[in-house]
């Protein structure tokens, strides 16, 4: 007999562990993170979140405190750029303004907070919806059945080993996984190219900024590569090192004969004041890599996050792509546990969600290479997609999707050009003049059919195949109520007025039929095709 029994065991309680727990819960579902770690981050690593991501957060009520203490913490809409040092000469603007040009694509807005507030905030949720967090915690020995997953735990503190009995297990122990080890699963990619240190430092910038709102500042000093990032009121932060020396042939591992001296020759040097008073608070070494899991998922284990692809923090990516793995996974796990969706379904986790962290670790390197290290080529470079198709308009093709354009489709696109395609995140409409009610508000639990004013026969269906299968179907008539100003709506998603779409719990459009079928019992077969193939089963 087990000593506890729990739907979902998750393996690792930071950002992306936490988050797993708090979407399952979300959905319903009792899940149990270990972490080994004695509590929440205490490093205060700055953590850009993306607009996906908090159209996540948005979804779980977490938005607007997360917006409160990002304004606490950082100055907003705040600049990515290069400098030789802060106090010398400006090289570059990559981005002038953090949310310029994007305000019209979602209800959200991209932040900066650092994980040492985030994840406070996480762990409230994630406990108020059911999930039990252990810190303090190890894994430490795992097997799988036909069943299940039963696992030993040990507490760090007492040596104390318990079982845990689990229908599913999600692995989210970081870049160095001992998990993905243990299933032999290996990676592909770059590999590590720099043994990079973090230096978290007290020093009064202020003047320095010269009243600049700075958001990312990379330094690319003749002997000294990385980037500073300022907490407010600017007497606080970081100096990330990655190569010292000659910028053609620097030294990469700057964590050999490391020093309290050498962090503040460091960090005076990239300040570009020799005499500024600094007192260094705390230094973590890490490796900047970047790697894909070869697998995402074994049997009833599923990688997330670090464990399943690692990227240099360039472009703000890392945390936001586990973030939304775990949002790729929640709702599939939910249905299967819950038994109105097949087995089948899980598998299209992987077939999800591996190209897009692929994907996102190779802009990761790139923005690495042109920020920070030119010196290792542009052969074979990915070139820099925008950071909408990035953040935004990555595509899914699987079985859960119900494919317009085919297995060879695009993987990625700017959102403006997605215009509601399956596959695609559902775009965002403001539904009412005030900009209060977005269309993304209409998602999160279950499957919604938005159908257009003429589109009665859909509606009808829906109710119709919803009820045959077992499934609970929400339906919006975009009408005068819900249709947006002029029938934007049905225009975003490329509807006419007798279309209808079919949204996935997690927000991605997962059918669609721009027009009418000849009648009632065509649209209730179209529609219980798709959900039977968003859902794995047999219509």
């Amino acid at each position: 007999m087990a000593d506890h029994e729990v739907p979902v065991l998750i393996v690792g309680g930071s950002l992306v562990g936490m988050s797993t727990a708090l979407l399952l819960g979300h959905h319903g579902v009792r899940a149990l993170a270990v972490e080994h770690h004695r509590g929440t981050a205490i490093h205060p690593r700055a953590a850009q979140v993306s607009q996906r991501t908090m159209e996540i957060f948005r979804q779980v009520g977490l938005e607007p405190i997360v917006r409160e203490r990002s304004g606490e913490q950082f100055v907003q809409d705040g600049a990515i750029m290069a400098v030789e040092t802060l106090a010398g000469r400006e090289l570059a603007y990559f981005i002038a303004n953090l949310n310029e040009g994007i305000r019209d694509v979602s209800p959200t807005e991209r932040v900066f907070i650092s994980q040492s507030l985030l994840e406070p905030l996480l762990e409230s949720r994630a406990q108020g919806l059911g999930a039990t967090l252990r810190f303090g915690t190890d894994m430490v020995a795992f097997e799988q059945d036909a069943d299940g997953i039963t696992a030993t735990i040990r507490d760090r503190d007492t040596g104390r080993e318990e079982t845990v009995r689990a229908a599913y297990m999600v692995a989210a122990d970081g870049a160095h996984s001992r998990v993905r080890e243990t299933l032999g699963i290996g990676t592909t990619g770059r590999g590590t190219f720099s043994k990079s240190v973090t230096i978290y430092f007290r020093a009064n910038v202020a003047p320095l900024l010269r009243g600049r709102n700075l958001s990312v500042i990379y330094v690319n000093h003749p002997e000294l590569r990385g980037f500073f990032r300022f907490e407010k009121p600017f007497d606080s932060g970081f100096l990330a090192v990655n190569g010292l020396g000659d910028p053609d042939h620097p030294v990469t591992d700057v964590t050999t004969d490391l020093s309290e001296q050498r962090c503040l020759e460091w960090i005076r040097l990239a300040l570009g004041d020799a005499d500024i008073p600094v007192t260094v608070q705390n230094v973590m070494p890490w490796d900047a890599a970047a790697d894909v899991a070869e697998r995402l998922q074994d049997r009833r284990v599923f990688l997330a996050g670090d464990a399943a692809h690692v990227m240099p923090p360039n472009g703000g990516f890392g945390g936001n792509t586990g973030v939304q793995d775990a949002h790729n996974l929640a709702w599939k796990l939910a249905m299967v546990l819950r038994g109105e969706a097949s087995g089948h379904l899980l598998r299209s986790y992987e077939t999800e969600r591996q190209p897009v962290g692929a994907f996102t670790t190779e802009q990761a390197y790139t923005r690495y290479v042109t920020r920070t290290a030119p010196y290792l080529g542009t052969d074979g470079l990915q070139p820099a997609a925008h950071d909408l198709a990035v953040e935004l308009g990555y595509l899914y093709r699987s079985s859960a999707i119900c494919d317009e354009d085919g297995p060879h489709g695009p993987l990625h696109e700017h959102p403006h050009e997605s215009g509601g395609r399956p596959g695609s995140r559902a775009p965002h409409v403001w539904m009412d003049v005030q900009g209060t009610t977005s269309t993304l508000d209409l998602f999160g639990r279950r499957f919604v059919l938005l159908a257009g004013a003429g589109a009665g026969a859909w509606c009808e269906a829906a109710h119709a195949a919803g009820h045959r299968l077992g499934l609970d179907v929400a339906v919006r008539r975009l009408d005068e109520t819900l249709g947006g100003p002029d029938g934007a709506v049905v225009s975003a998603y490329g509807l006419s007025p007798a279309g209808a779409s079919l949204v996935r719990p997690d927000g991605f459009v997962g059918w669609r039929s721009a027009t009418a079928e000849a009648d009632l019992d065509s649209s209730v077969a179209a529609i219980a095709h798709a959900l039977s193939a968003m859902t794995g089963r047999t219509a």
